[in-house]
């Protein structure tokens, strides 16, 4: 077996790998000596490369040996299969594999899935893997019987151009030939003293001719061609004869050639020639005759007599045009006229109808006379190749649709595309109908595989539902989930809104099929799938189509579930989330967006509120986790601190060390990332014109400050101190930042800066490029201006943002409020930060 890569081959392999979701994939064949990959995906090297492997590292030849699949969740607990070493050198640990078979039902190999991992293989995963097996088998059959029929045709073609009576067969990977006996006696040899080898031909041709006969002959094999030369030969009485030979060197798709085979025949007394053609064409086994001038049939040998179902005695003096009137107007009537007209030979691969109801291969040629014809049956090879192509057919619509459902997270644009998908491979056209909440029904989508008929699907589907009863066969399946097919004449009875009716008629007989999108026992819409009356029914299609539409409706389910998970999850997380105060001494903006994915909703908070001596407090954080979990430790966890600090009047970093106890004592069970800001004033600093921003961290993006002049400041480097929630013992420090009349101070959450494939440090980037193309703008239009640059509406985590701006002059301090409260052991810092 050739050790080399199969395009064919390699595509079975690439469609196990990406159905069943493994890094390697074989289309393995096995001999007595080794194991052959002529397909195969991800397979270490050197195996990837060489294309074959000794049998020690074959678990496929167990398939082989036993005729059956062979399901494996981990080979290490089989050593009697293959050892260990040679396991770990083809990463293999999980394996499946399914027989390959001959047409007559002889295990060539198999077709296997291998995993590096162990793994329990779904009965899913082995029907699709057993359905691929069978199509790689029909591939493989296809092949050895196209070579055996090429090589046959080959054979007899030569024989025709030479009139042969005798035939030889040479393996060029020795000098082993196989002569018929003609041949053998033609050289002058017995079935005693003949050696079949090339010795035998060299030992009988003439010296005279040797060198330009063995020239002839390299050159074709070289070349992959043909051979023609007329020699002698010396018997071995003395005498001398002439004989006329031909050959053709047959090779593998890699170039290598491997057979040489050929006809010979004695031109010595040409005489003879008429009676030898009549004998070879008496022993034809596949169909010959000539037409004269005038397409009448002048010979017709047996096997043609057979294939067409009349004798020479019948066709005699007959025109092809009428012993066979629907030739005319069709591929053959093509071919021999050209043939005819151009004086080149023509081939033609066509179907004749009732009574001879055949495919047929035909090589047709001009000649002096007329034309002649060689043609042979193929109408099994032709059925056995439809029906790969429609299995290969069927699993490429259902990777496509795997692939779509896997892909794209907008099932909009699933249920878009899908009826592309299904027209024409499975119908000529295809509606999707979603239920909307209110349960009615409305076309979602529309495909007809025919450009020019579009435009009455079109007109149908925006129609049809349109005064639709619930008796109808539509209706009943929305109404009871049981999918329903229609002939033609059904289709045709059903009562719809005129308009619907005259664009479904423009479509011609159509036959229909409805099948419900249900998942649950929930009906969430339809599948209508239309074809012409005269395309034939496809059992194993049709299973196909309903296996595709319970994938869709479940992943419709998936989303509607997911949605529903999603604004419960907002819902609880918006209801958190209040107002801003409005503080005398600074304006307080608040953003917040859920994330884009709707499983993400979760965590993220802010809070800003006053405490009893006056200051004002803002709190941003984030709970680690998503969806409803993470939105309900937000609300505990932002409850407690509230409370901490409107009691306490305690500073940011003895809010956060009563949080992290508090979370300790009441076992609240997360982890969180907070930063907590608290604006003051000294009489000194309220006389100086600044405000005093105490803050601590734990473990959040630290603020950023943008100054009047427009600069910005980011104030500590990303590391802040250890996240809530992890050791309630840590000790938590103040940060003290003083700040002009007119700054600008922005607390958020990391969704704002944080994006896929793009660190931290990139994320702030984009910030203070934000801040530095927003100048002189209202605390409003600078919270819009960055949310719009940074995410644009489409957020992949939850994001929250806080801006407080300092007025540009105080307002009067309420006449109740108390001296603002100073953490002990913080410095005052003499200037505003820069």
């Amino acid at each position: 077996m050739p050790a080399v890569g199969d395009p064919a081959l390699d595509r079975f392999a690439r469609i196990v790998r990406d159905a069943l979701a493994v890094p390697t994939a074989l289309v393995s064949l096995v001999s007595r000596h080794e194991q052959v990959l002529p397909g195969a995906v991800g397979l270490p090297e050197p195996w990837q490369t060489t294309r074959s492997t000794p049998l020690t590292h074959s678990v496929c030849q167990h398939v082989v040996q036993h005729g059956e699949p062979l399901v494996l969740t981990d080979v290490r607990d089989r050593p009697d299969l293959i050892d260990a070493a040679a396991a770990a050198d083809l990463r293999m640990v999980a394996y499946a594999g399914y027989p390959l078979v001959d047409a007559h039902g002889t295990v060539l190999g198999s077709l296997c899935a291998i995993d590096p991992r162990p793994r329990t293989w779904s009965s899913r995963e082995l029907d699709l893997l057993s359905g691929l097996a069978e199509a790689c088998s029909t591939d493989l059959q296809l092949r050895l019987e196209r070579a055996a029929a090429d090589t046959h045709r080959s054979r007899l073609e030569l024989a025709i151009s030479a009139s042969a009576v005798g035939t030889f067969d040479w393996d060029l990977s020795g000098d082993g030939m196989h002569w018929d006996p003609p041949l053998v006696s033609m050289f002058g040899y017995t079935a005693e003293d003949f050696e079949p080898t090339t010795a035998s031909f060299y030992r009988r041709l003439h010296p005279d001719d040797a060198e330009r006969v063995t020239q002839a002959i390299t050159t074709a094999i070289d070349t992959r061609g043909e051979f023609a030369a007329e020699y002698r030969i010396v018997l071995p009485d003395g005498a001398t004869r002439w004989v006329q030979g031909r050959g053709r060197v047959i090779g593998e798709p890699t170039g290598r050639a491997t057979r040489f085979i050929g006809a010979a025949y004695d031109t010595t007394d040409v005489h003879d020639g008429e009676a030898r053609v009549g004998r070879l064409l008496a022993a034809m086994p596949s169909g010959f005759l000539s037409l004269d001038g005038q397409w009448r049939f002048t010979v017709v040998n047996p096997a043609a007599e057979k294939l067409l179902g009349q004798s020479i005695d019948q066709l005699a003096g007959r025109t092809i045009w009428e012993a066979y009137p629907d030739t005319v107007g069709n591929e053959f009537e093509h071919a021999y006229r050209t043939a005819v007209r151009t004086q080149q030979p023509q081939t033609i691969h066509a179907y004749y109808p009732a009574p001879l109801d055949a495919w047929y291969d035909v090589l047709c040629w001009p000649t002096p006379e007329g034309l002649s014809l060689f043609f042979t049956d193929v109408t099994d090879r032709t059925r056995s190749d439809r029906q790969a192509r429609a299995a290969a057919e069927r699993l490429a619509v259902q990777a496509r649709v795997a692939d779509l459902l896997t892909g794209s997270t907008d099932l909009a644009d699933v249920l878009t595309t899908l009826p592309q998908l299904l027209a024409p491979a499975v119908a000529d056209a295809c509606v999707v109908t979603v239920l909307g909440p209110d349960g009615r029904a409305r076309d979602h989508a529309y495909w007809h595989g025919d450009p020019a008929a579009r435009v009455h699907l079109a007109g149908y589907a925006t129609t049809r539902l349109v005064e639709l009863s619930g008796s109808t066969p539509f209706g009943r399946t929305i109404s009871d989930g049981q999918r329903r097919h229609l002939t033609a004449e059904q289709t045709a009875a059903v009562v719809m809104h005129p308009d619907a009716r005259m664009h479904l008629d423009a479509l011609g007989p159509v036959r229909a099929s409805i099948l419900p999108l249900q998942a649950q026992g929930r009906v969430l819409g339809a599948l209508t799938l239309l074809s012409s009356a005269d395309r034939p029914r496809d059992a194993e299609l049709e299973s196909v189509t309903e296996d595709i539409a319970d994938r869709v409706a479940a992943a419709m389910e998936t989303d509607r579930l997911t949605r529903a998970r999603s604004q419960l999850a907002e819902a609880l997380q918006r209801s958190l989330l209040t107002a801003p105060p409005e503080p005398d001494h600074a304006e307080v903006v608040v953003r917040y967006l859920p994330a884009g994915e709707a499983a993400r909703v979760g965590g993220d908070w802010y809070d800003a509120f006053l405490q009893p001596n006056g200051c004002t407090m803002i709190v941003i954080g984030d709970v680690v986790g998503h969806d409803t979990e993470a939105a309900a430790a937000m609300g505990a966890l932002r409850g407690l601190l509230r409370g901490i600090a409107t009691y306490s009047d305690a500073g940011p970093a003895e809010v956060l060390r009563g949080l992290d106890t508090s979370m300790q004592v009441l076992e609240v069970d997360t982890l969180a990332t907070a930063a907590v800001a608290r604006f003051e004033q000294t009489p000194d600093e309220v006389e100086r014109g600044v405000t005093r921003m105490v803050w601590a961290n734990a473990g959040h993006p630290p603020p950023v400050v943008l100054h009047p002049d427009g600069t910005f400041q980011v104030l500590a480097p990303w590391k802040g101190e250890l996240l809530l929630g992890v050791d309630p013992t840590t000790i938590r420090h103040d940060q003290v930042t003083l700040l002009e009349r007119g700054a600008t101070v922005l607390l958020f959450t990391d969704g704002l800066i944080e994006r896929r494939r793009a660190d931290l440090d990139d994320g702030l980037t984009r910030l203070t490029d934000a801040l530095t193309a927003l100048p002189g703008t209202t605390l409003d239009e600078l919270c819009d201006g960055i949310i719009d640059r940074l995410v644009a509406g489409h957020p992949e985590d939850d994001v929250a943002l806080v801006a407080v701006r300092l007025h540009r002059q105080d307002r009067p301090r309420p006449p109740e409020a108390g001296p603002p409260h100073v953490p002990p052991g913080v410095p005052e810092p003499e200037h505003p930060a820069q």
